[in-house]
C-alpha cells in the first residue's frame, strides 16, 4: 500500500510538473503576466488597438483558464484615437500587494507608462495613474514599504522608487542593466529569492530571434551579472530550431502554493511554413529553481505543444456581450444595439481599412481549424453600403465576406485587402433576399468563405491563404480576430441611414 501511495505521489508530480496544455490560452494573447494570490492565478495579456483592453484570465491550476473581465474597460482609462497594431496597449504587468490588485502598462501613442488598482481583479479599475518614467513594459517590484518600478527608456532597464498609491516618482531613475548584448532589451521583472534580487528580462525582438535572459545581484540598484546559461528560454538555437513555436519570449515567474516555479511566456506557431498568423500565444513551461542558483526552464528543452480539446461557443445576442468581444479603437456606443434577441450594427463612415473607428466587434480566432457563422438581416441599403463578417489581422490586412447593394444589385461578395491593395476576388448576384448565412472556414492552410439564402444549403464564394494574413506578410503585433461588421459607403447618405442585425454567432474549432 505505502508504495502504491508513492507511485501514485510520483505521478501526480509528474503530471503537474509538465504543461499538459501548450498554449494555455491560445491566439492572440501575448506578454503575459501573471500573479497568485493564495490558490487563485490571475493572468493579462497586452490588447494594443483594441477596447476594452488587457483581458484578465482566472485558474486554479495553471493549466485551465477563465476571462473574467478586461482591466481597461472605459474610454476615460483607454483613449485609443487612431491606435493601430503597432501601437495602443503594449505588454502590462499585474501585481497583488496588500489587498490590492495592480496593472501598469503602456498607451504607446498617448502618454505612456500609468498604472491602475482594484480591490477585486474583475473591477472596477481605477482611473489611470500616470507615471514620469518612460520606457515600455513597466514592471512593479514591492519590498516591505517600498515600490519599484522597472521600464526600458533609452534600451536600457532603468529603475526606480514611487509611490504606488499616486504614482509620484521618489528617486531618480537609476540604469541597472542592458542584458547580454540582444537588441530591445525589454520585459523586465525582479523577483528577490535567497538573498539574491534576480531580474528577468527579453532579449532578440519579438519574432524569431526573441529570447529570455536573466541577471541577478545582492543590491536592487546592481551591478547585475549575466547568468552563464544565458538565454534561459530560446527556440533559436538547434534544439529549438525546429519546433512549430517560434518566437519563444516575454515571460513572467510564479511560483504556486507548493514552491515549485512556472514561466509563463508568449511565443507562436507557424504554419504554412515560417509564417504565423494566430498571434503571440500564452504559453507555460515548468522551471527549476535551486537554492542560490540560477533557474532552469522545462529542463533546457524545447517546449512541445499541447493542443487543448476543442471549444464550440454560440452567441444568440439574448444578453450583455461577453468579456472576449472586442472593439476597434474606443466604439461609437450609438452602432451597436442589443435587442430582441439580435446584434445591430449601424454602418459607420468609416471602412475596416480607413481604421477610424470602423463599426466592428470582433473575438480572437484560438485554433488553426475552426468554423465561424452568422445570419445577417439588412435594412434599408443603400449603393455601398455592406455589412458581414470579417477576418482581421490589422486595418491593412483582412478579408471581408459581405452583402452590399451595387447598381441596386443584393451582392454577396469577397474582398481581400493588403496594405494599398483592395481587390474583390467573388462576387454573386442573389436578389433582394431578407436574411442571408455567411461562414468562414479555416483547415490552418486556407480560409474558405461560404453563403447560403435558407440557412441549409452553402455555396462556396472562395478562399484566401492563411499566410496572406500572417504577421510575416502584413505586419503588425495582433493576430487574426473573427468579428462582424457594417459600413455606410453612399457618399451622399449620413452615417446610421442603414443597419444590419445579426441573429447569433457560431464559433467551433476542430483538431488539427
Amino acid at each position: 500500500m505505502k508504495r502504491l501511495l508513492a507511485l501514485s505521489f510520483v505521478i501526480c508530480h509528474l503530471s503537474f510538473s509538465v504543461a499538459q496544455i501548450n498554449p494555455i490560452i491560445p491566439g492572440y494573447h501575448p506578454d503575459p503576466s501573471i500573479c497568485r494570490v493564495g490558490a487563485d492565478y490571475y493572468l493579462v495579456n497586452s490588447s494594443f488597438q483594441y477596447f476594452p483592453g488587457v483581458p484578465i484570465f482566472h485558474s486554479t491550476d495553471l493549466q485551465h483558464w477563465t476571462q473574467i473581465g478586461n482591466v481597461l474597460t472605459r474610454s476615460s482609462q483607454l483613449p485609443l484615437p487612431d491606435a493601430t497594431s503597432w501601437t495602443g496597449i503594449y505588454a502590462p504587468t499585474l501585481r497583488h500587494h496588500n489587498g490590492t490588485f495592480y496593472m501598469i502598462t503602456t498607451n504607446v501613442g498617448q502618454r505612456g507608462n500609468f498604472m491602475v488598482t482594484a480591490t477585486r481583479p474583475e473591477g472596477p479599475w481605477s482611473e489611470p495613474i500616470w507615471l514620469e518614467q518612460q520606457g515600455i513594459d513597466p514592471s512593479l517590484y514591492f519590498e516591505g514599504d517600498k515600490c519599484y518600478m522597472v521600464s526600458n527608456p533609452d534600451n536600457t532597464i532603468t529603475l526606480c522608487e514611487i509611490d504606488p498609491a499616486t504614482g509620484r516618482q521618489l528617486t531618480k531613475s537609476h540604469p541597472i542593466w542592458q542584458g547580454t548584448g540582444g537588441r530591445w532589451p525589454e520585459g523586465p521583472h525582479i523577483y528577490k529569492k535567497d538573498g539574491y534580487y534576480y531580474l528577468l528580462i527579453s532579449e532578440g525582438g519579438t519574432e524569431l530571434a526573441h529570447s529570455i535572459t536573466m541577471g541577478r545581484s545582492k543590491n536592487i540598484y546592481g551591478p547585475y551579472e549575466a547568468n552563464p546559461q544565458n538565454p534561459i528560454l530560446t527556440h533559436c538555437s538547434r534544439k529549438g530550431q525546429d519546433s512549430q513555436i517560434q518566437g519563444t519570449g516575454h515571460g513572467d515567474l510564479v511560483q504556486d502554493a507548493e514552491g515549485r516555479w512556472w514561466l509563463t511566456f508568449l511565443a507562436y506557431r507557424n504554419y504554412g511554413g515560417s509564417y504565423h498568423h494566430l498571434g503571440r500565444e500564452t504559453f507555460l513551461a515548468p522551471v527549476e529553481w535551486p537554492q542560490g542558483g540560477w533557474p532552469v526552464v522545462n529542463g533546457g528543452e524545447p517546449i512541445e505543444p499541447r493542443q487543448r480539446e476543442p471549444i464550440s461557443q454560440r452567441d444568440d445576442f439574448d444578453r450583455q456581450l461577453g468579456p472576449e468581444w472586442m472593439y476597434l479603437q474606443n466604439p461609437d456606443s450609438t452602432h451597436y444595439w442589443l435587442h430582441d434577441g439580435r446584434l445591430r450594427l449601424v454602418g459607420s463612415l468609416s471602412s475596416l481599412k480607413d481604421n477610424q473607428r470602423p463599426t466592428f466587434v470582433g473575438r480572437r480566432q484560438e485554433a488553426a481549424c475552426f468554423s465561424f457563422e452568422t445570419k445577417i438581416d439588412f435594412y434599408d441599403l443603400a449603393d455601398e453600403d455592406e455589412a458581414g463578417l470579417a477576418v482581421y489581422q490589422m486595418h491593412e490586412g483582412h478579408v471581408q465576406a459581405c452583402i452590399g447593394v451595387v447598381r441596386d444589385q443584393l451582392q454577396v461578395r469577397l474582398r481581400l485587402n493588403l496594405k494599398n491593395v483592395s481587390t474583390v476576388l467573388s462576387s454573386r448576384s442573389i436578389g433582394f433576399q431578407p436574411q442571408v448565412w455567411l461562414r468562414v472556414t479555416s483547415n490552418s492552410k486556407n480560409y474558405v468563405f461560404y453563403y447560403s439564402t435558407d440557412g441549409k444549403d452553402y455555396h462556396k464564394l472562395d478562399e484566401v491563404d492563411c499566410t496572406l494574413l500572417s504577421t510575416e506578410t502584413v505586419g503588425g503585433f495582433t493576430g487574426v480576430t473573427l468579428g462582424l461588421y457594417a459600413h455606410k459607403g453612399g457618399i451622399t447618405h449620413q452615417a446610421g441611414d442603414s443597419f444590419a442585425e445579426f441573429d447569433y454567432v457560431e464559433y467551433k474549432e476542430m483538431k488539427e
